[in-house]
Formats: structure tokens, C-alpha cells, sequence
């Protein structure tokens, strides 16, 4: 059975991160490794957690706050794993998640990852089938896919925003090409800095765009895209 390697960042968010521990204590996939990444904590993560709530050992790192992409790229460093999941402290797992994503990437040696639908509340994400054009023109592929370990390209740690389309746009330049598994497979626990902010459709276009507290967000989501997509040379630079 391979191993993966399980890489959590996480800043603060003690809570959810003890509940996205328990998720992976359940999971039917039971080759891996846990390592946590404290992305400068207020307080030592590790002191807060109790090893004997799990029955898998945690590899606890910590490092002065330089965010989420750092501390994932840290965390791939000082992995083991033929593939690796970057499971955001937030995201509760399905069971049977990390089996699902292993098994569509044995029998598809085409594909470099993995991905599901999720929940983010109450709202249902649905992904899709993998599309390269579609990829080139929305983020629709979460961070927690499962990634062979060969493949992964790393995240850019200049970006604030959207540091998961920027790895599937930087791993497609390299033809690198994902699977999509039409099930609902993790729940993400909303938050204030969470999934960019997250929006419903509606909110980006006129007149909603231009309402009191749904303003800024539009722009800062639209500027952050702009970055991305210039980066890849997917829209003009002016």
C-alpha cells in the first residue's frame, strides 16, 4: 500500500484543526502520515493537541508566519509520500475520501491528481469534468486533491489568493492533467478568510457588485484573478 503524506498548514485554527484530525482518524485509507504545519500560531499548536486522541502519529513543524503557501511547500519538503493531499485545517473528510482518491489514480496513470464536489457550509461546490480550457478561465479544483508526489510542482509563495489555481495552471503548463470524482467527498468549515472569500455568483454582477460590503470583495477577488491570469499569459498585460 503506498503512503501518503497528509500536510495540514494551519494558523490558529485550533478548533477545526482537531476536528479535520478526527476526520483523518476515520479514514478507510490507513497508509499515511500527518504532517502539521503551525504557520506561527499565536500559541505552539502542538502543545494544544493530545497525541492520545489519535491513533496515528503527528509530525508537528513550526515556523514563523509567512503563510499558507510556505508552510505547505515546508511540509512537501520533509514529506515521505508517493502522493500527497494539502489538507487545509478546515476540511472535514469523508472516510472513505483518501481510498476514493487513490483508487481513480491507480487505474488513470494519465492523470497527475485527483479531486471531488465538497460542501462549503451548507452550499454545495461541484467541480466537474477535468477541462483544460475551463481550468485556463476559473479556479473549479480545490486544494485538498490527491497529488502524485512526482508531479507536484509547488505552490508560488508570492500569492495570497488563489495559490491552488495557480499549482493546476503551473502543473497543466507541464501537461500535467487531473481526474474528477463526481461525488461529495470532504466539507469545508466556513470562515472569515476562507475559499478566497467565497461569494455566491450572483454577488459579481451588476448591481450586487457595487453594493455596501460586497464592493471590496468583488475587487480584491477580481484583482487577485487578474494576477494569476497574467501570470500565465491568459489575459493581456496592459
Amino acid at each position: 500500500m503506498e503512503l501518503i503524506s497528509i500536510i495540514i498548514p494551519v494558523y490558529n485554527h485550533l478548533p477545526e484543526l482537531k476536528q479535520a484530525l478526527q476526520s483523518i482518524k476515520k479514514q478507510t485509507y490507513n497508509n499515511f502520515e500527518v504532517i502539521v504545519m503551525d504557520d506561527g500560531s499565536d500559541e505552539p499548536i502542538e502543545e494544544k493537541i493530545n497525541k492520545n486522541d489519535f491513533n496515528f502519529e503527528i509530525i508537528f513543524l513550526r515556523e514563523e508566519n509567512r503563510g499558507a503557501p510556505f508552510a505547505r511547500n515546508r511540509g512537501f519538503e520533509v514529506s515521505k509520500g508517493d502522493f500527497v493531499i494539502f489538507w487545509d485545517a478546515d476540511v472535514i473528510a469523508d472516510p472513505e475520501m483518501l481510498q476514493k482518491m487513490h483508487n481513480v489514480l491507480s487505474i488513470h496513470p494519465e492523470a497527475s491528481y485527483s479531486y471531488a464536489d465538497f460542501y462549503y457550509g451548507k452550499k454545495a461546490m461541484k467541480a466537474g469534468k477535468f477541462d483544460p480550457y475551463r481550468l485556463k478561465k476559473e479556479n473549479y479544483i480545490m486544494t485538498a486533491s490527491l497529488i502524485r508526489r512526482n508531479d507536484f510542482t509547488y505552490f508560488d509563495k508570492e500569492l495570497k489568493r488563489f495559490q491552488d489555481w495557480d499549482l493546476w495552471l503551473t502543473m497543466l503548463e507541464k501537461d500535467k492533467i487531473g481526474i474528477y470524482i463526481p461525488e461529495f467527498l470532504f466539507f469545508v468549515i466556513p470562515h472569515k478568510n476562507g475559499i478566497s472569500f467565497w461569494l455566491p455568483a450572483f454577488a459579481y454582477k451588476k448591481p450586487f457588485s457595487f453594493l455596501p460590503g460586497i464592493r471590496r470583495k468583488v475587487k480584491a477577488f477580481e484583482k487577485a484573478k487578474k494576477i494569476v491570469m497574467e501570470k500565465h499569459n491568459l489575459v493581456d498585460k496592459k
